[in-house]
């Protein structure tokens, strides 16, 4: 029996119909990339049973329930947002021993995705009997109607109270220093015209602690992450307090240098122009991929530079570097978190905040201009210090100015000073880096030179 004696119009495979005589279980993704694909398409069938020249032989009721069971525990897996499907069984024969089974499938409203472990997922699109890999471009196309991780309408009712955190976020970059009212917030669909919020707005809700809001911020020594660890900082909870939080750990952890104007005065130069440092924080949180679960955001703070990594791949058609400078187009992974940041004046809907960047580095050479670089399922935003090796104030630490900046975060022990150092020797670092910097008053003992509880502090 052919194929179109039960369906008469399906006469062969294209976009919206493939056969295939079995499914294999030993290798899931044969088939499996195609229910992705009809997913991320306007749906279709696959008809299981039937061979490549459209011969329909159909399978016994046992290897029906059998395939049935398959997709199911694949889709469950491996295919995420999970597909929607449907069955449908056609005899073919006489004695309804034999079936083709019609397995349904129905499109997607956001990319659907074939996982395989935390960090490989490919998105597949349907060809005229085919399934192939989304090029980026296939993504963009799709991630148009992509609503996004965080554009679900939830059960819990806007009120101010709750989001005091993201209100004060607000109050501190909008020009007007306003509260955002419900209408705004309306307005730009964070929470709906009956007033419950969107999934992306829970993320800025005071109580939030989501393990995917995690950001973890360090401070290098050197110029990579063989080095000591300086300082660390994880925070975990609403995204305007993770923003505010890496925002003052970069600034407590950079320099602040100055320079001679015209008239003869002194201006402030900063390590990290700190317009450049929110646009970079404020686009790693509106643009991660909240999807991956295990991952954060994270801060790096070397010598010379700052990385900010952030989960999620690269959206655009292009490398980054065939876009000229400042003119990246913006695509919005997260269309919900993206119009928080609006509505509290950090973002806008232009995909200007990386042309802030670039003007806050136009004094510096084209080497240290902000870049971003591109890993499979990561994105690092790169920003150079300004003030690196522009004077001799600014090399590397000593042991005696390490000593000094740990201290600026309060009283420590000698065994804790030390540790951070690259001494071994407790006698040694008493000698040559806590005594001289006693001698030259800018540290103090409190307590007692044999008491484990003495601490040393700095000298105001």
């Amino acid at each position: 029996m052919r194929i179109n004696e039960l369906y008469s119009d399906i006469l062969m495979e294209n976009t919206q119909y493939e056969f295939k005589a079995v499914l294999n279980q030993d290798n899931p993704i044969k088939w499996a990339k195609t229910i992705v694909a009809f997913a991320n398409g306007d749906g279709g069938y696959i008809f299981v049973g039937v061979s490549n020249e459209r011969d329909a032989f159909g399978l016994s009721l046992e290897e029906v329930d059998k395939t049935k069971n398959l997709v199911a525990v694949e889709n469950d897996r491996h295919i995420f947002p999970h597909a929607k499907i449907s069955y449908l069984l056609r005899s073919v024969d006489d004695n309804a021993d034999h079936f083709v089974l019609g397995i349904r499938v129905y499109p997607a409203e956001s990319v659907v995705r074939y996982r395989e472990g935390d960090f490989n997922e490919t998105v597949y699109v349907k060809g005229d009997g085919n399934s192939t890999p989304a090029t980026p471009e296939d993504i963009i196309s799709l991630s148009k109607r992509k609503f996004g991780v965080d554009n679900e309408t939830t059960e819990k009712m806007y009120s101010a109270d709750q989001w005091t955190d993201y209100i004060d976020l607000c109050k501190t970059y909008r020009s007007d220093g306003a509260e955002p009212g419900i209408k705004e917030l309306q307005n730009e669909e964070i929470v709906s015209k009956d007033g419950f919020v969107k999934s992306g707005f829970l993320m800025f809700k005071d109580d939030y602690n989501g393990d995917d809001s995690l950001i973890c911020c360090r401070l290098w020594r050197g110029k990579n992450k063989t080095g000591i660890v300086l300082d660390t900082l994880k925070v975990k909870g609403p995204i305007s307090k993770g923003l505010k939080s890496a925002i003052a750990f970069i600034e407590r952890n950079t320099k602040t240098g100055w320079k001679k104007t015209p008239a003869g005065g002194r201006e402030e130069v900063l390590s990290y122009p700190r317009e450049a440092i929110r646009e970079a924080l404020v686009n790693a949180f509106a643009h991660r991929d909240y999807s991956i679960n295990g991952t954060q955001i994270d801060v790096d703070i070397y010598l010379d530079r700052i990385d900010i990594v952030s989960p999620g791949s690269w959206l655009l058609p292009k490398d980054y570097n065939e876009y000229p400078a400042g003119s990246i187009p913006s695509i919005r992974r997260n269309t919900i978190i993206a119009a928080c940041f609006d509505v509290a004046n950090l973002m806008e809907r232009g995909g200007t905040g990386f042309q802030t960047m670039i003007e806050s580095y136009k004094d510096v050479p084209e080497d240290k201009q902000p870049c971003v670089m591109i890993y499979p399922g990561f994105l690092d935003l790169r920003l150079y210090d300004k003030l690196y090796e522009t004077t001799d104030d600014f090399k590397e630490m000593t042991d005696a100015e390490l000593v000094l900046h740990l201290l600026e975060d309060g009283p420590k022990s000698a065994s804790e000073l030390q540790s951070a150092t690259t001494y071994g020797s407790r006698s040694r670092f008493l000698e040559e880096v806590i005594n001289p910097l006693i001698k030259d008053e800018k540290i103090y003992r409190e307590g007692g030179i044999k008491s484990p509880k003495s601490v040393y502090k700095i000298k105001k």
